[in-house]
This record gives structure tokens, C-alpha cells and sequence, in this order.
């Protein structure tokens, strides 16, 4: 098979995505595909023993095809070529997006699900991940059908699939309990990789992981849904702190970052903004794993960075320092520049420039006060230090934040 190559990177690509996939024979029964993604919405009073083909009405070569099934789960499938039967990558189920409580009592009814069988039925789409027809994925899936049969005019099919008002699978009640059981699963196996890459700083792959983590809509415990993402945020706040401190950050540089959190968590407005400030709360716990994890470094330079960190506003000479870490001036200047890549002065400068952004963008302080809660008591000299770390001036700093 001259594409085996793509079709394994593909396929480990959705993967990561959450996303099933998996090669079906299309002469076999379903029974014989048990591990066939479309298994999932056939109920039991289906003849198992029918040939896929059956359930897939339409493949050819050189087309892509879209289904839906009674369910509105997605399935996106094509034609494998050079196989010794005929077979269909097939890739789902899933959502185009979350489905709302209204959905969820409509798609009930049209289904025939009783009110006692609701909770399974979110249960169910609560293990549907979530992939938007615009994903990028789906541009993946073109090229790598171009490949396979050696033509960019690849066309793609929508069909809808009706099973005559098929039952929801699994709706013995018997399954419920291993059914959250699994939804469980996925959900902290998630939670479990993402705080793994806080923990390295991994932001791009922490910002892959969220994006299929948030497809998952959680079960309300409160009876208010704001409430109720509020309470979530405050975990997964106190999570990605944990993360970070394993990550070798000391509480002194989460402590600011975790209380910010705790403030804007507080001041949501709807449950539909919680996704952006999650996903920005992950990038800045990345950030600050990246920025300040120190336990590569060695024991001067970790005291003289903690000790800089938590005195911005005292005498941070470099022969202060060296006394304090009782070590010698230029035993300690030549560390830190080896360690850090940067000297003692510029690294000092930087973080009490950082610190005055913070309070130029959280409170109305008069400049020369932030300059004095930085340790620069003669403004000018700030001034001049913070256009060239900042590439404007204070004042022009804080009335581009008031936009």
C-alpha cells in the first residue's frame, strides 16, 4: 500500500484530536466491524449480521462523504484504494458543535427517548467530541484523499441516514452507570495531559489538547449554568497552578497570576465566555512555566531570582545581591549570565519594567508612584528604561490599555 505512510500520520493526527477513526471492511458484518466507529448508533433490535455496505448507501472512488446519522452525529468517510477487500476509512462520530439543553429535549423526543433516558442521551453526546466543519482537519483529510487517488478533483457527498426512529445504544439502564463511567474517564485522562503540558510549557500542545478538552459539555451541578462554569474555572485555576509549581515555578510568581484568575473568573457575565478565559488562563500558566521555571538552574541563581522576585522595590545592586546569597560579586555575575543568558542589571530592569506594566494596566497610580513600587525613585530614569524595554513611554502605555 504506497500511502501506508500518510494514512498512519492521518489517522495518529485525529487521534490527538480526539477524533475515532478506523478501516471497515465494507463485505463484513457489522458484528465483524464491532470496532467500526457507525456501531456506536445501532441499537440492538438491528440485524447485526448485515454487511456494512448496508449502512454506508454510497462509495466511490475519489469521493468524500459526509453522514448523518438520526442521532445528528457526524461521520465523514471515503474508499480506500489497493486494499485486498474493499474497505472505508471511516472517521467519527462527532459534533459540528455543542449541543444546547433545548437540542438535547428535541433530538429526545424525535428519537423516541423517554424523559427517564435523558440523562444517557446527554451522556452519550457528552462522549461525541467536537469538530467543526471548518476544522482544518477536514483540509488534511482533501489532501490526503488527492494523494490516494491521484487527483485534486476530489468531490464530497453530504448524505443524511434515517434508521426509522432507532433507539439510542445502550439505553438499558444497566449501561448508564459504565457509560459516565467512560465519559468520566475521558474527561480526567484529558485534564491529565493538559496539566502535563502546563507542567513542560508545552503551549502549542496545550492549546491542541484544549481545544478538543473544551468540546466536552460538563455535567450542571448547580442549578445556575454560570455558576456552575464559575465553580469549574476555579478548579481548573487551582489545577494549572499545581501544574506550574510541578513545573519547577515558585509560588511567588503564581501567586499574582492565580489571585488575577480568581478576580476574572468572578467578573464572567455568561457561561459562553468561559471557554476564552480558560484557554488564556492555560497560555499563561505555559508562559509562566517557561519564563520562570527554575529548577534548572543552579542554587545561587534560583535564590537570586526568588529574592529579586519578592524585593523589586529595594537596592538590587549586583554587590547587595552577592551578600545576601553570600557569594562573591563576580562568582554570582558570571553565573547568572551563564544560566540566564542575560546580565543581572537587564534581568532586574525587565522585571520591575513588567511589574510597573501591571500597575499601569490594574490601577491609577501617578507614574512617579508606580516608578517608586518598581525601586526607580527618579521618574525620568524610568521613563527612559521603560520606552526602551516597553517601546513607549508609561503614559503612552496606559492609554493603549484604555482602549
Amino acid at each position: 500500500m504506497f500511502y501506508e505512510a500518510e494514512l498512519r500520520i492521518l489517522r495518529e493526527t485525529f487521534r490527538k484530536c480526539r477524533i475515532p477513526t478506523v478501516i471497515a471492511e465494507l463485505s463484513k458484518s457489522l458484528a465483524e466491524n464491532a470496532d467500526a466507529p457507525l456501531h456506536t448508533f445501532i441499537a440492538s433490535q438491528v440485524d447485526m449480521q448485515k454487511p456494512l455496505v448496508e449502512y454506508v448507501p454510497s462509495v466511490q472512488p475519489g469521493v468524500i462523504y459526509r453522514l448523518r446519522d438520526p442521532f445528528d452525529c457526524r461521520y465523514t468517510y471515503m474508499l480506500l484504494p489497493e486494499l485486498p477487500r474493499e474497505a472505508v476509512l471511516v472517521i467519527g462520530p462527532y459534533l459540528p458543535a455543542p449541543l444546547s439543553a433545548r437540542q438535547y429535549l428535541e433530538r429526545a423526543e424525535r428519537s423516541g427517548i423517554t424523559p427517564g433516558q435523558l440523562k444517557q442521551l446527554e451522556s452519550y453526546y457528552n462522549s461525541v467530541p467536537i469538530l467543526s466543519d471548518t476544522s482544518h482537519l477536514f483540509v488534511l483529510l482533501d489532501s490526503f484523499a488527492e494523494r490516494v487517488w491521484g487527483t485534486d478533483e476530489i468531490t464530497v457527498e453530504d448524505i443524511s441516514q434515517d434508521l426509522n426512529g432507532l433507539p439510542l445504544p445502550g439505553a438499558a439502564a444497566e449501561n448508564d452507570t459504565l457509560l459516565d463511567m467512560k465519559n468520566m474517564e475521558l474527561r480526567y485522562a484529558y485534564e491529565n495531559q493538559l496539566m502535563e503540558a502546563v507542567s513542560k510549557g508545552q503551549i502549542h500542545k496545550a492549546d491542541m489538547l484544549f481545544a478538543n478538552f473544551a468540546s466536552f459539555p460538563f455535567e450542571q451541578r448547580a442549578s445556575d449554568p454560570l455558576r456552575d462554569i464559575k465553580n469549574y474555572s476555579i478548579i481548573m485555576n487551582t489545577l494549572l497552578r499545581k501544574a506550574a509549581e510541578n513545573g519547577g515555578v515558585h509560588p511567588l510568581y503564581l501567586d499574582s497570576t492565580s489571585s488575577d484568575y480568581a478576580i476574572r473568573i468572578e467578573q464572567l457575565r455568561s457561561p459562553e465566555a468561559a471557554p476564552v478565559l480558560i484557554s488564556d488562563m492555560f497560555r499563561d500558566y505555559c508562559q509562566l512555566v517557561r519564563k520562570h521555571a527554575t529548577k534548572n538552574y543552579s542554587p545561587p541563581v534560583q535564590k537570586a531570582l526568588l529574592y529579586i522576585e519578592g524585593n523589586l522595590t529595594e537596592n538590587l545592586g549586583l554587590r547587595t545581591l552577592a551578600e545576601t546569597l553570600n557569594v562573591s560579586s563576580s562568582y554570582l555575575s558570571n553565573l547568572f549570565r551563564k544560566e540566564t543568558g542575560q546580565t543581572l542589571t537587564d534581568y532586574i530592569n525587565r522585571r520591575r519594567i513588567q511589574h510597573a506594566m501591571h500597575l499601569l494596566r490594574t490601577s491609577k497610580l501617578q507614574i512617579q508612584t508606580v516608578a517608586q513600587h518598581c525601586g526607580i525613585m527618579d521618574v525620568q530614569y524610568f521613563s527612559k528604561i521603560f520606552k526602551r524595554i516597553a517601546g513607549m513611554t508609561p503614559k503612552a502605555y496606559r492609554e493603549s490599555k484604555k482602549r
